[in-house]
């Protein structure tokens, strides 16, 4: 079995102009630095700023931010790299058919579908419980303590008719949103600055300790486990810890390559997409964070809702209603880009028939995988209203960590294995960078549980039984579906080397 078979970038390049099943390109820089930003400003910015200054770094979770964004900029770097040179949909999964083998990007495949599902269904969950504070709704169909999360599937279902109606309808509404949430997190900077107290910030990077309960068996991290490292609560063990957690605040950028595709002139937009989204996320991360512990002692913080909790101790209440909106449409955006990067990664792994090729139609009137996105709607629509995720959240991280780690490691590959094909932008520093990249990551991913990474495995084995049970037999680069089909006998020709 030849599970490490590589497709040649120029066939990737070619095969939706070949068969009539390219995506329509309707995108501009603007447009994906909004998707970009649609998707990464969500829980992250709402809730993780005050679980990890509360339980682990203190005021020093901006620096927490602030090592997770230079990790996310390092493969920013990469993706930038194989995105403008390669713009095709799929995003890492592409990259790795065509530099590590098809086995390979199956699992990265499988882990992207991994990552945005429970992203989606995660935030689904949070904006149903949003919603049902912000307007009184009953607790029965809205929120966590709803037996059936009515609220999480109805906002699901309507987004995944978004996504299906088109790209640029999606990329309006999401614009719409962003811009709503950028200028509210603005708002908690510039008026949180009139409340914060120096004192607050003293000290920065409070005293080493060890956690109030120590984690045991599966709930330690790898590093713990491996390294025989004691679990550490502030310090600079605090901030490090931090920093694998808000990493998820991170997640979802790469939606940005996703679109490569769609994209209009992907050699000059899609860097800009890719570094605008790091930018403002990052800009707006730090500067929330450090407003917050500054307006509040970090000990006092609320874990459930640290932004309004802090206006609720200076005296301004009134901002709470500012934040929930904020955060409505903040979550709304998420669960979009997240239903509509999946539905491109199954496009993509359906062209190639690891998945039913049926399943990757282009409507004649959208322009989109209408087949493919209603599956993942229907998928993401189920997990968050059943199914309590809170467990799982770490998986999204892990996820893409993952993600990041192989598209960095393809750099220099590709360089070696494809080094006549047009890099409109280039890694600088290369193979340094990647390699930097390859190892932030790597570390980010000892630092998640031991749990997490079972559950991750699981996943991946899954995913393993269905490649080899389906996806080996029926992939464009199978023997089988060669020898009935001569044009891609021919095609494939030139890969039995690889």
């Amino acid at each position: 079995m030849d599970l490490l078979r590589k497709k040649r970038v120029e066939d990737l390049l070619s095969q939706g102009a070949d068969e009539g099943t390219g995506l329509r390109k309707r995108l501009g820089a603007v447009d994906l630095t909004g998707l970009g930003v649609g998707v990464v400003i969500g829980t992250g910015i709402f809730t993780l700023t005050g679980v990890e200054a509360k339980n682990h770094a203190g005021p020093a979770v901006v620096i927490s931010f602030l090592i997770a964004g230079v990790v996310s900029l390092l493969a920013a770097l990469c993706y930038a790299e194989l995105a403008s040179g390669v713009p095709t949909a799929g995003s890492a999964y592409s990259y790795a058919y065509v530099s590590i083998g098809e086995l390979v990007a199956w699992i990265i495949g499988w882990d992207i579908v991994l990552e945005f599902a429970l992203g989606a269904a995660v935030v689904a969950r949070g904006w149903s419980g949003y919603l049902q504070n912000l307007f009184s709704l009953p607790t029965s169909i809205f929120g966590e303590d709803a037996t059936v999360n009515v609220g999480a599937m109805a906002i699901t279902v309507v987004l995944g008719v978004i996504a299906a109606l088109g790209i640029r309808e999606s990329a309006r509404v999401t614009n719409a949103l962003v811009v709503v949430k950028v200028a509210v997190c603005l708002f908690i900077i510039v008026a949180g600055a009139f409340f914060v107290k120096l004192s607050n910030w003293s000290p920065f990077v409070p005293g080493s300790a060890g956690p109030a309960t120590s984690p045991k068996g599966a709930e330690r991290t790898v590093a713990q486990a491996v390294f025989g490292l004691p679990p550490e609560a502030f310090g600079i063990g605090g901030i490090l810890t931090a920093a694998a957690v808000v990493f998820f605040a991170y997640s979802g950028f790469e939606a940005v390559a996703n679109m490569s595709e769609e994209t209009r002139k992907p050699s000059r937009d899609l860097p800009l997409g890719l570094f605008g989204t790091l930018a403002i996320a990052t800009a707006l991360y730090i500067g929330v964070s450090a407003v917050v512990t500054g307006m509040v002692s970090y000990g006092e913080l609320s874990e459930g809702s640290p932004l309004a909790s802090a206006f609720d101790a200076v005296g301004a209440s009134w901002a709470g209603t500012l934040i929930s909106i904020a955060a409505v449409c903040g979550l709304t955006s998420v669960i979009l880009v997240c239903i509509i990067t999946m539905g491109r990664i199954g496009f993509a792994m359906a062209r190639d028939g690891l998945l039913p090729k049926s399943v990757a139609a282009i409507h004649p009137r959208f322009g989109t995988p209408v087949r493919i996105t209603a599956v993942v709607t229907v998928l993401v629509a189920a997990l968050s209203g059943f199914v309590p995720l809170e467990a799982l959240a770490n998986l999204v991280s892990i996820g893409t960590l993952f993600a990041f780690l192989i598209v960095s490691a393809a750099i220099p590959i590709l360089r070696r294995s494809e080094a006549g094909i047009n890099r409109p932008f280039r890694v600088p520093w290369s193979p340094f960078i990647p390699i930097l990249s390859v190892l932030a990551c790597l570390y980010l991913m000892l630092n998640l549980t031991i749990a997490t990474w079972l559950r991750f495995a699981v996943w991946l084995a899954l995913g393993l039984v269905i490649y080899l049970g389906y996806g080996y037999r029926h992939a464009r680069l199978s023997p089988n579906t060669r020898s009935a089909d001569p044009e891609q006998a021919g095609l494939a020709a030139g890969r039995t080397h690889e």
